[in-house]
């Protein structure tokens, strides 16, 4: 028997396999190289320094949060550069999917509630979609007022709220930049100093300066309110500080002009001029499970 054609055969179907086999692998390739890749860790952390960053938790994390904001600091020895006093946020926000989020924390600044809802709307995109967009929503209670003081109270008169539009975009891996519409609206407010309905347009950025360090800093500008400015004692909220990666947790120093933590006195009550009085320093730390 003549076993010349048989090897033939083999060797032919082997080659021809073969070949389909890279043919098949390059198509693979192809298809992998056709998905656009998304931009990651714009921001490390959940916050900037006060405001919220576009970072979300994935799906099952759990964030642990506890905040500090000392007293002002510009006082001195009066008041032990801050330290005889401090505001305190103690939370939690827990990822249910990739794309949203829910949180939850009480201050002792007015003994409020804030419930905060996150979700992402668009990725940025290497090659693609310029920029990350998150919405984020907020609801405070405060639970401090009482029917002693004031006879009226119902409860919609403790409830605030705010609406935020997230926008940022990671130019470099050092370099990160975010704006941010928002808007404050408060059903009991006092009308010398305070706003019922409040527009602002916030910027944020961030400047990573080591692997694990990175300079953070942002501010809001008032743009509309609809009964004209008042000549009030608030400011425009403005903070810095410094993004510290340690293992399993960020751990933020915060220098503000607001020492309230809460998104609506955040972004409409910051009492402290930065030059001359009221800067007060805290940090945030994030523990992730």
């Amino acid at each position: 028997m003549n076993i010349k054609p048989i090897l033939l055969a083999v060797l032919l179907f082997v080659f021809f396999q073969k070949a389909n086999a890279q043919d098949d692998l390059l198509d693979q390739l192809d298809v992998k190289s056709d998905k656009k890749e998304v931009a990651t860790a714009a921001f490390k952390a959940l916050q900037i320094c006060n405001m919220q960053s576009t970072k979300l938790p994935v799906k099952g994390e759990f964030y642990f949060l506890v905040s500090h904001r000392f007293g002002d600091l510009t006082e001195g020895l009066q008041n032990f550069f801050g330290l005889d006093e401090a505001n305190t946020k103690i939370g939690g926000i827990y990822g249910i999917t990739n794309w949203l989020s829910i949180g939850a924390s009480r201050h002792t600044d007015k003994k409020i509630y804030e419930l905060g809802l996150k979700y992402k709307l668009a990725n940025q995109m290497v090659d693609g979609f310029p920029v990350t967009i998150v919405g984020y929503n907020t609801i405070d209670i405060n639970s401090e007022l009482d029917k002693a003081n004031y006879p009226q109270l119902q409860f919609n008169n403790r409830v605030a709220f705010s609406s935020q539009l997230l926008i940022s975009r990671k130019f470099t891996e050092s370099l990160s930049f975010q704006i941010a519409p928002i808007y404050i609206h408060k059903n009991l407010y006092d009308n010398q100093n305070e706003y019922a309905d409040l527009i602002l347009l916030s910027y944020g950025a961030r400047y990573k300066l080591t692997k694990r360090l990175s300079l953070n800093v942002e501010y809001g500008s008032r743009l509309s309110v609809l009964d004209g400015f008042l000549d009030t004692k608030y400011h425009n909220p403005i903070s810095a500080g410094l993004d510290i990666e340690t293992g399993g947790h960020v751990f933020q120093l915060v220098f503000s002009n607001s020492q309230a933590m809460n998104d609506v006195s955040f972004f409409s009550n910051a009492s402290g001029a930065w030059i001359g009085k009221g800067i007060y320093f805290g940090f945030n730390m994030y523990r992730v499970f």
